[in-house]
């Protein structure tokens, strides 16, 4: 199996397990704290997102592509460069920012978000900045030598302690008020990454073929090239992430003030947005974690082919990538669209956030596209490009918001609205990109069979849970018709020839089994 099969498989299972916690994560935070507690969470986590993103500076994706490249040349001494460059930049940068957040903490919750609540869950997140700044770097290095097995482990580590910790910290603050207890879930999200980042550590230190501390002043100091080289690639990938970012940051901003013109009070607004961003959101990103590692993968397998400028293989890898997104962005959809309403119920007690998943599910396949084609520009030197793409679509995502999001007829749904807007305009910008660059074949047949089975597949879920086992549990039935749905899905993709024998083969375990 080649390296960039095996790295996405276990990227593949290490998201899946990731995000099935971190949805835990989110059903204990929403029945801890309530509708209210996770509007204030979900307002003041696009400014964490945004100051580590500033942080990092796009160095993770520069380092996975630089190391790869110096890794197919065997030129180690660069690699060492590459990491202590690195890492004495992000350091440098979280020490500046970390204050700046807890100083700015208070104009922010009083002026932006117009809840003065937000103050508390800003200040406890900034003590994360610093760990994520080393951890991004370790894992880019484990990343660029293709070895993903680090950087999946770190991220169910750090899941684990998040969930083990946050229903007895949100118990033991609530009786202080929602915002406290928004805080100290933002405080169990930190001693996650520390978790993470000791973890990066000790498995750096068991397997680097260079000492670290080494002369790392001397490396620092002579640096400047290699430094260069990553801010080639870093500068126009921060660009496409603070682009991001910066939209995800105004976000909850753009949207409580246009809800505000709509005549919707501060707290309901909060509640709205609560609904939209903490309930409905995390489960259609869910299968997102498929296309995570795809795309994490992707950079250095094809930073590697493109440096021998290997372009067929370039090609094949895309085809793997997009058609891996299709088969499971399909099955996703079609469980989420049938099942929104039941899954709401069963996770959180409430079907709030069922009629955001109706309305976007059928268009979160773009979102799927988006990571793999985003981090193929990027492989291929064209992060600018993906940045100017990354802007247009989070300006016209605004815009929308701002919008229909101000008018009473449409209120909270218009933000649900700009949101599609913005990710549909970026993955089709992403993809003609692409096409600019390279020559690519897009099947239409396979396109149209896979619609017809997700089609299919559907029916048969939704029949079942509505006309069968109706005296049965609420979960044994969305268990069952998912089940179903799922087992038709496959048996069908492998009747229209989408998947063929010798692909699963491919897999580990299941291919022994075949």
């Amino acid at each position: 199996m080649s390296k960039f099969l095996k790295g996405t498989f276990i990227l593949l299972i290490a998201g899946l397990v990731t995000r099935v916690l971190g949805f835990i994560y989110r059903i204990v935070l929403a029945r801890s704290i309530g509708e209210e507690g996770v509007g204030l969470y979900m307002m003041a986590y696009p400014t964490f997102i945004l100051v580590v993103t500033i942080t990092q500076l796009g160095l993770p994706v520069a380092i996975s592509k630089n190391i790869a490249e110096a890794e197919a040349r065997k030129d180690y001494a660069e690699i060492k460069k590459i990491l202590v460059v690195s890492l004495a930049t992000t350091i440098l940068l979280s020490i500046i920012i970390t204050p700046a957040l807890i100083l700015l903490a208070p104009m922010l919750s009083e002026t932006l978000f117009t809840d003065k609540r937000t103050y508390y869950p800003l200040v406890a997140i900034a003590p994360a900045l610093p760990i994520i700044a080393i951890s991004s770097v370790l894992r880019g290095y484990f990343q660029g030598r293709q070895n993903m097995r680090p950087s999946a482990l770190s991220q169910i580590f750090e899941q684990v302690v998040r969930i083990t910790l946050i229903a007895v910290v949100t118990k033991t603050f609530l009786p202080y008020g929602v915002e406290y207890a928004a805080a100290a879930a933002m405080g169990a999200s930190v001693l996650g990454e520390l978790v993470s980042l000791i973890y990066l550590l000790t498995t750096f230190k068991l397997k680097k073929r260079f000492k670290l501390r080494k002369d790392f002043f001397q490396f620092v100091h002579k640096g400047k090239r290699t430094f260069n080289d990553l801010m080639k690639i870093a500068l126009p990938t921060l660009g496409s992430r603070m682009i991001g970012s910066v939209s995800w940051f105004f976000e909850p901003i753009v949207v409580v003030h246009s809800l505000a013109i709509a005549g919707v009070l501060a707290v309901e607004a909060t509640k709205q947005y609560g609904a939209l961003t903490g309930y409905a959101m995390p489960l259609l990103m869910l299968p997102s974690f498929v296309t995570f590692s795809l795309a994490t993968s992707l950079v250095p397998a094809i930073s590697e082919a493109n440096t021998q400028k290997n372009y067929k293989l370039i090609e094949y890898r895309l085809q793997q990538a997009l058609r891996l997104t299709f088969l499971t962005g399909g099955l996703a959809v079609i469980v989420l669209y049938v099942l929104a309403d039941p899954l709401m119920q069963l996770m959180y007690g409430s079907t709030k956030g069922a009629y955001f998943i109706r309305l976007m599910a059928p268009f979160f396949l773009f979102y799927y596209y988006q990571g793999p084609l985003q981090a193929v520009l990027q492989a291929l030197n064209l992060a600018r490009a993906a940045m100017i793409n990354s802007l247009i679509g989070a300006v016209i995502k605004t815009a929308v918001i701002f919008f229909l999001a101000s008018q009473e007829s449409f209120g909270i749904t218009g933000a649900a609205l700009g949101i599609i807007v913005g990710f549909v305009l970026v993955t089709v910008l992403h993809f003609a990109t692409v096409l600019k660059k390279i020559t690519f074949a897009i099947y239409v047949r396979d396109y149209a069979k896979g619609f017809l089975v997700m089609g299919i597949s559907g029916w048969l879920g939704y029949w079942l849970f509505a006309h069968t086992l109706l005296h049965e549990s609420l979960a044994i039935r969305v268990l069952s018709s998912s089940g179903v749905m799922g087992m038709s899905y496959v048996i069908l993709l492998y009747f229209f020839g989408l998947i063929r024998r010798e692909e699963l083969q491919r897999i580990p375990w299941i291919g022994k089994l075949l």
